[in-house]
């Protein structure tokens, strides 16, 4: 079990920007390993396309 300063330190440590920027790597890192083997086994590649569409909050007349 570990000190109440280590736990502490870590909780601290997880709401850094640091911490987010690890994260995203790690997980676009896994989800390119997750492309190559789900195509090897002959999977169809993922859509390239846009996701979603950003609209002006303008309304138009």
């Amino acid at each position: 079990m570990y000190s109440n300063d280590f736990e502490s330190a870590f909780s601290h440590f997880l709401e850094t920007r640091e911490y987010d920027e690890a994260e995203n790597i790690l997980f676009s890192a896994m989800r390119q390993a997750f492309i190559a083997g789900w195509l090897a086994a002959g999977g169809e590649p993922p859509n390239k396309g846009r996701i979603f569409q950003l609209f002006s909050s303008e309304q138009e007349m």
